[in-house]
């Protein structure tokens, strides 16, 4: 007994200490054999043993949770002193975070409509057919469809290819006036400079009661809000075809980067494409049970902007995770 009692008080760590206490407690251990004497043993013998081996038990059953608590706290202090950092210290390599350049300019963006009156409207990333097409005048089979590129679920849900979605949700549960836009995230089935499979859109809706809303309403935010963005421009409205909006218009501004004298980013046009907008088509109120209304919407995508004002020339370089990169934006 007394050599275990010198084991254990001269062990120097945890790994030594379970293998003393195996030694005296394990199956195979000291206390085993013991105990398994008293069956050969009977009277006062047996007794006498049996009281003997109980007593030593707790003895070194406490002298081992003492030298176990001891060596745990050795061990403990040992590492906090291991692992302990001056905080004092000055590092000169500690840098402060920045926002991702998409979210800084959908930001921007937001401020700008927010400032305006508009309010901030969000809805699922998985859309049902109906919110999705049919409810802003895409029937099926309607060849537009196609543009879509869109990525759908066996259970006929379906990832939403533009916030327009949201546009549908918000008429659907309010009544006019509505003043709003909704950012957030899209997916289409695409991957290349200027696409990518997940990217952002902000669009917007203004419905007021009757005739009250025309083009020239959405003329004028959309010009005040391009300049807000890329300072002194030039912005022109072009006629296009969106199945939503009628008359619809796409919206370019003067090159940004040869002041609309013509260079390889604008194809030598002086021109830059920058966001879709029209009058809602009446076909869309329709279908979310709205009448005598009238209404413009426009959508743009956040990577673009964010594109044209950092002058990033690769769409996919955003999403990439290179802090080369990100660290510029701070």
């Amino acid at each position: 007994m007394k050599t275990y009692e010198e084991s254990i008080e001269a062990c120097k760590d945890l790994n030594e200490l379970e293998k003393i206490r195996l030694k005296i407690f394990g199956k195979k251990g000291f206390f085993s054999g013991e105990f398994a004497r008293l069956k050969s043993l009977k009277g006062e013998e047996k007794k006498e043993l049996a009281n003997s081996l109980n007593s030593a038990k707790d003895s070194l059953t406490n002298l081992l949770n003492e030298k176990k608590e001891k060596l745990e706290l050795e061990f403990i202090n040992s590492s906090m002193q291991k692992e302990s950092v001056d905080v004092s210290l000055f590092n000169a390599s500690t840098s402060s975070g920045a926002l991702h350049p998409v979210y800084e300019t959908m930001n921007k963006i937001i401020d700008y409509f927010v400032g305006m009156g508009f309010a901030v409207e969000e809805g699922p990333l998985a859309e049902d057919d109906f919110h999705n097409f049919e409810a802003l005048n895409l029937p099926k089979y309607h060849p537009a469809r196609d543009m879509q590129d869109t990525f759908y679920f066996d259970d006929g849900m379906l990832l939403r290819t533009h916030t327009s979605p949201v546009q549908v949700r918000t008429m659907l549960s309010q009544k006019p006036p509505i003043r709003m836009i909704c950012p957030g995230a899209v997916f289409r089935r695409d991957f290349d400079l200027t696409h990518t499979p997940m990217f952002h859109q902000v669009e917007g809706l203004v419905v007021e009661p009757g005739n009250s809303v025309s083009f020239a309403n959405l003329k004028f935010i959309l010009e005040d809000f391009l300049k807000y963005i890329f300072g002194d421009i030039k912005v022109r409205f072009r006629p296009s075809f969106f199945p939503f909006t009628e008359p619809s218009a796409e919206v370019d501004i003067s090159c940004i980067f040869c002041k609309g004298d013509g260079c390889r980013v604008c194809s030598h046009t002086g021109w830059l494409e920058v966001l879709g907008c029209g009058v809602v088509d009446q076909n869309v109120f329709k279908a979310v049970g709205y009448s005598d209304v009238s209404g413009y919407a426009f959508g743009l995508g956040v990577e673009r902007f964010a594109m044209l004002l950092h002058q990033i020339p690769d769409l996919r370089s955003l999403f990439e995770g290179d802090l080369r990169l990100l660290e510029q934006f701070k």
